[in-house]
C-alpha cells in the first residue's frame, strides 16, 4: 500500500467546498453491525479491526489530513476488510479519500500509478468533459448524498466514466470511477426547510435546477464527517461495446461512412491495438440473391477483394453465395505461409500486402448478414487472443449490420414506389393508412374488405410532349431496312439458281417479286409488314439452312448471306435502329427532366406526378388540399404549376433542339397542354393498380385527354400541334384567361416569342367547342 496526499483538484481548483473531515465513526458503526450479521469467519477480521480502532479511541474524533498517517494500521484494517480477498494490491485501484473532497490519501500502488499518470501527462490522458461539467458532477453527486441522507430522496446517479489516451497504444482508454459514500455521516448545522418530493426533483433535473437548490440549502449548512473510499476499474471493453451500440442507435440513414468508422475506432479499442485494420462487410440481397453493398466499412480491404472494382456482379454472387452455403471462420497469423493450393483465394490479399488476417462471419437471428474482418499489413501480426476479444461485439456488430441491410431494401421499395408504382411519396400516407386499417380489423377478426383510396377536389394538370410524325418515320424506317433485307435475299437466290432448283425455289422468287412490288407503294401497313418479316426471317432462312445442309457446294453463298442478316442492330436493322435510338435518346432526356422537376414540385406542395410513355412522354398532375390534409393548400400552388407548366414545355423544346446533332434521324416534338380548371375526384383501382377518374363529369376529363393529340385547326387540314409550337387546348375563355399572365410573362423574358394565335379547333366525336391558344417557342 502507498501513503500520498494526492490533491486532484489542481486539475479542477474551483470545485464546490463543503465543510468536511476525516473521521472514522461512520466506518466503526459498520464495523459494529457487521460483526453482529456475520456468520462466516469474517466475523473475526471485522472483530479485529474494531478492538484497534476502540484501543485508539477515535470513535467520533475529527482528524486532521496531515495527521492521518498516524494511524496507519487502522487505514490497513480499512482496506481489508472492503477490498476483495482474491485481488491482489496491484489489480485493483482502490484508495482512501477525505469526505466529498478530491483528496486521496492512501491506496494501492495501482491506484496511484493511474493518479500520478493523469497529473504527468494531462494533456494525453483527458477526459472529454469541461471544467463547467466537472464542477456540476461534483455538486450534483454533494447534493445527491445530502438529500438522500436527510430527506430521504433518492437520486439515481450515473456511473462515472474517465476517458483517456494510452500512451504505448494512442487509443483511448475507459475507466469507471466508483465513489463510496457509506463511511461518511452528515448532520446540518440549523433546521432545514421542508422540501417536497416535486421540488426537490425539479431541482435535480432542470438545467439551472442545482442553482436554485443552493439557495435554499446552501453548502454551509452541513457538515461531512467520514472517509470516502474510491476505486478506478479499466471499463475500456465495456465501453468500446457500448460505443458500438451507441451508434446502432443513434445513426442515421445516409450516416454509414461516419458510424462504421466509430465502429471500427471502437474495435480498436477494444483489441487495444491501433495496426490492427478492421473492415465490415455486409452481405445485401435482391430476389433472394448475393448483390454488392456499397457501404466501405474499415480500411477497405474486403471491398477491394469481393467488391465491384474486381468482381463482376455474377462472380461476386457465385463467390459470396458460395460462402454463405459454408460460413467458416478463417484465421491465420500468416498468409504467406498458407498453402496457395488450399487457400488460392488468398494470393488477392497477398497482393495487397496483407499479413495476419481473420474473417469471422456475422449472423442475426441465424441468418448470415455479412463478414467481419481483421487484418495486419506486413510487418505486425495478431494471434487467436485478440480474436477471443470480439466476442462481445458481434451481436451488435450483426445488428448494426441488419440496419444496414434493413436500409438496403428500404431504399429498393422506395425505388420501386417512386418510379415503377402509382405509389408515389405525396399520397404514401393514405396507402398507410388503408394498411394499417386492414391490418387492424385482421386482427381482431373483422371482416375485410378492400378500403377506398380516394382523393377528392383536386386539380387536373395534362401536358403531352410527342415525337413529330413518329408513325411516318416508323413506316419508312421499316420500308428502307425490308427493301434491303429483300434485296439481299432476291440476289442470294439469284446466285443460287446458277448451281441449284427446285420447285420451291421458284415459288420463293416469285414471292420475292411480288413482294418488291408491294415495297413501291406509299405505305407498308401494319399486316403486310408482318407477314413480310415472317417469309424473311421463318420460312426462307430455314429453307436456306436445309439446302446448305444437303448441298455443301451453296454453303458460301447462303453463309454470307445469314451472316449480313443475323447480326445484331446489322444493316439490314439500320434505319429502325437509327430511328429507335434517336426517339429513345429525345425520351429518355425527357423523362430525365421531368423526374428533377417532380422533385421541385414536391418542395412547394406535395402532388401526385405520373408520367407515361408513348411515342414521346405525357403526364398527369392531381393537386389539392386532400393530398396532403395537414398543409395549408391554396391559388398560389396551382399558379406555380400553371407557369411550371408553360416554361417547362419550352425548356423541353429547347432541349430537344440541342440534342439534334447527336440524333441519326432528325425528330421534332410538339407540345401539347389541355387546361381544365376545375376539381375533379381520384380513386386507386385495385385490379389495374393505378389512379383513375371518378363520376361521369370527370370521366368526360379523360375522355377529352385521349382524344385531342392528332385534332386539327377547324375547317383546314392543319394539325394544331407544331414543332416548335406551344398549344394549348381549352373550354371556357376563364380558364385560359389563367395563364394568360404568365404567357406574357414568358414573352416578355424571351422564353417565347411574342407571336400568338387563337384558334377554334375541328369537332371530336361527343366533342364541340373546343379552341386552343398556340404559341412560338422558336
Amino acid at each position: 500500500m502507498k501513503k500520498r496526499l494526492f490533491n486532484h483538484a489542481r486539475n479542477y481548483p474551483d470545485l464546490p467546498q463543503v465543510d468536511s473531515a476525516i473521521s472514522f465513526g461512520a466506518f466503526i458503526k459498520y464495523l459494529q453491525r457487521k460483526i453482529k450479521e456475520e456468520r462466516t469467519v469474517k466475523s473475526i477480521l471485522y472483530s479485529n479491526a474494531l478492538k484497534e480502532f476502540k484501543k485508539q479511541g477515535i470513535d467520533e474524533q475529527v482528524i486532521a489530513i496531515e495527521d492521518i498517517y498516524q494511524h496507519e494500521l487502522l487505514l490497513e484494517h480499512m482496506y481489508a476488510c472492503l477490498s476483495p480477498a482474491l485481488l491482489t494490491e496491484d489489480h485493483q485501484a482502490w484508495g482512501l479519500c477525505a469526505p466529498m473532497q478530491p483528496i486521496t490519501f492512501y491506496g494501492t500502488e495501482l491506484m496511484y500509478e493511474l493518479l500520478e499518470h493523469e497529473e504527468k501527462d494531462q494533456n494525453s490522458f483527458v477526459g472529454s468533459k469541461t471544467l463547467e461539467q466537472h464542477q456540476h458532477d461534483h455538486l450534483h453527486f454533494i447534493y445527491s448524498f445530502i438529500l438522500n441522507e436527510l430527506y430521504a430522496f433518492h437520486v439515481p446517479l450515473k456511473e462515472k466514466y474517465h476517458s483517456g489516451i494510452n500512451a504505448d497504444t494512442g487509443l483511448p482508454g475507459y475507466f469507471h470511477i466508483g465513489i463510496n459514500a457509506s463511511f461518511i455521516e452528515v448532520k446540518a448545522k440549523q433546521p432545514l426547510p421542508e422540501l417536497s418530493y416535486r421540488e426537490l426533483q425539479q431541482y435535480l433535473s432542470e438545467e439551472s435546477g442545482l442553482d436554485k437548490l443552493q439557495q435554499v440549502l446552501p453548502l454551509t449548512l452541513f457538515e461531512l464527517r467520514g472517509v470516502s473510499v474510491l476505486t478506478i476499474t479499466d471499463v475500456t471493453a465495456k465501453q468500446a461495446v457500448e460505443n458500438i451500440k451507441s451508434v446502432r442507435l443513434s445513426r442515421v440513414p445516409g450516416s454509414e461512412g461516419v458510424a462504421y468508422g466509430e465502429v471500427i475506432q471502437s474495435l480498436k479499442v477494444l483489441v487495444q491495438n491501433a495496426n490492427i485494420q478492421f473492415d465490415l462487410f455486409p452481405f445485401v440481397r435482391v430476389n433472394n440473391k448475393m448483390v454488392y453493398g456499397y457501404v466501405k466499412g474499415g480500411s477497405g480491404l474486403l471491398f477491394s477483394v469481393w467488391g465491384e472494382e474486381t468482381l463482376s456482379p455474377e462472380a461476386f454472387r457465385q463467390i459470396a453465395e458460395g460462402y454463405a452455403a459454408n460460413p467458416n471462420s478463417f484465421y491465420s497469423p500468416d498468409i504467406w505461409a498458407e498453402s496457395k493450393e488450399m487457400f488460392p483465394w488468398l494470393d488477392r490479399f497477398r497482393e495487397l500486402n496483407v499479413k495476419s488476417m481473420a474473417l469471422i462471419p456475422v449472423f442475426h437471428n441465424q441468418i448470415l448478414v455479412g463478414v467481419l474482418g481483421m487484418h495486419t499489413w506486413v510487418g505486425e501480426t495478431f494471434d487467436e487472443k485478440k480474436i477471443t476479444l470480439l466476442e462481445p461485439v458481434l451481436a451488435p456488430i450483426a445488428q448494426l449490420l441488419q440496419v444496414y441491410i434493413d436500409e438496403f431494401n428500404l431504399e429498393i421499395e422506395n425505388i420501386i414506389k417512386e418510379k415503377y408504382t402509382s405509389i408515389q411519396p405525396a399520397v404514401q400516407w393514405k396507402f398507410n393508412e388503408a394498411a394499417w386499417h386492414h391490418l387492424y380489423n385482421k386482427k381482431r377478426n373483422l371482416p375485410q374488405h378492400n378500403e377506398d383510396i380516394s382523393f377528392a377536389d383536386v386539380y387536373p394538370f395534362y401536358g403531352a410532349i410527342d415525337i413529330r410524325n413518329s408513325t411516318t418515320e416508323r413506316n419508312t424506317a421499316s420500308k428502307a431496312d425490308l427493301s434491303l433485307h429483300l434485296s439481299l435475299f432476291r440476289e442470294t437466290l439469284e446466285e443460287l439458281s446458277k448451281t441449284y432448283s427446285d420447285a420451291l425455289l421458284v415459288e420463293i422468287i416469285f414471292n420475292c417479286n411480288k413482294w418488291s412490288d408491294i415495297l413501291q407503294g406509299d405505305e407498308l401497313n401494319t399486316t403486310d409488314e408482318n407477314s413480310l418479316n415472317i417469309f424473311l426471317k421463318e420460312e426462307t432462312s430455314d429453307y436456306l439452312k436445309l439446302i446448305s445442309q444437303s448441298h455443301p457446294n451453296t454453303q458460301q453463298v447462303i453463309g454470307k448471306y445469314l451472316d449480313r442478316i443475323s447480326a445484331p442492330h446489322g444493316e439490314v436493322y439500320k434505319h429502325r435502329h437509327a430511328l429507335e435510338t434517336s426517339m429513345q435518346l429525345i425520351n429518355t432526356a425527357i423523362n430525365n427532366y421531368f423526374e428533377s422537376e417532380r422533385e421541385k414540385l414536391q418542395d412547394s406542395y406535395p402532388c401526385y406526378f405520373e408520367k407515361f410513355r408513348t411515342d414521346g412522354v405525357e403526364y398527369d398532375i392531381y393537386i389539392g388540399q386532400s393530398i396532403a390534409p395537414d398543409r395549408i393548400f391554396n391559388h398560389f400552388h396551382l399558379k406555380n404549376i400553371r407557369l411550371w407548366q408553360l416554361s417547362s414545355m419550352a425548356e423541353i423544346a429547347k432541349m430537344v433542339q440541342q440534342l439534334q446533332p447527336e440524333l441519326a434521324v432528325k425528330l421534332a416534338t410538339t407540345q401539347l397542354i389541355f387546361i381544365h380548371n376545375h376539381p375533379i375526384d381520384i380513386s386507386f383501382r385495385i385490379d389495374e393498380r393505378k389512379f383513375d377518374v371518378e363520376g361521369a363529369y370527370n370521366i368526360r376529363y379523360q375522355m377529352i385527354k385521349k382524344r385531342i393529340d392528332k385534332i386539327l385547326v377547324r375547317n383546314s387540314q392543319e394539325r394544331l400541334t407544331q414543332p416548335d409550337k406551344l398549344a394549348l387546348i381549352y373550354f371556357n375563355k376563364r380558364d385560359i384567361d389563367d395563364y394568360l399572365p404568365f404567357v406574357k410573362y414568358l414573352q416578355e423574358t424571351g422564353v417565347l416569342k411574342p407571336e400568338t394565335e387563337d384558334l377554334d379547333l375541328e369537332d371530336l366525336q361527343g366533342l364541340s367547342g373546343l379552341k386552343a391558344l398556340r404559341l412560338t417557342i422558336f
